[in-house]
């Protein structure tokens, strides 16, 4: 479903994983902030750790009081455009509902997703970057992954800050 483009970063603290979560912001803004980043990781990975810094830091979001939407599945935070926060963790082994199916495909939202693997491929937006921390490394290390224009454009943007291309 990608189309090749990937960038590994290593986040060795949570510092590391907010200054990402702020370029990420930058670079939604120089690009099209109306897009799909979905998050895959395991417990205690970093993915509510770099909303926390990603929200705050996009127009609208100064005063966004983020947390994980891990009971009511999703939050959504007065950005421009507006950011719609899934969290999928207590979905697993379930399929989603109409609702939230339309939430991961208004093309005028910000949609973050954690735990986007308990969300069946078939849903994902087609154009979408994905950040995916992988387990077992043996450096907490990030890979964002672009699938489609606008993510290929973000990840181009994510370079500038962290100085290294994009494979």
């Amino acid at each position: 479903m990608d189309d090749g483009r990937s960038l590994t970063l290593t986040l060795p603290d949570e510092a590391a994983t907010l200054a990402l979560g702020r370029a990420l912001a930058r670079a939604l803004e120089l690009t099209d902030p109306a897009q799909a980043v979905l998050l895959l990781g395991g417990l205690g990975a970093g993915k509510t750790t770099l909303v926390r810094a990603l929200v705050p830091a996009l127009p609208g979001g100064e005063d966004a009081r983020v947390s994980s939407p891990s009971f009511n599945i999703m939050n959504l935070y007065p950005t421009d455009p507006e950011t719609a926060h899934f969290d999928l963790y207590r979905l697993e082994g379930l399929g989603p509902d109409e609702t939230l199916l339309e939430y991961l495909h208004d093309p005028g939202l910000l949609v973050v997703v954690e735990w986007a693997q308990y969300l069946d491929r078939a849903h994902w937006p087609a154009g979408h970057l994905l950040l995916e921390w992988p387990e077992g490394a043996p450096v907490r290390t990030v890979v964002l992954t672009a699938a489609g224009k606008k993510a290929k454009e973000t990840l181009r943007a994510l370079e500038i800050d962290y100085g290294a291309p994009a494979r």
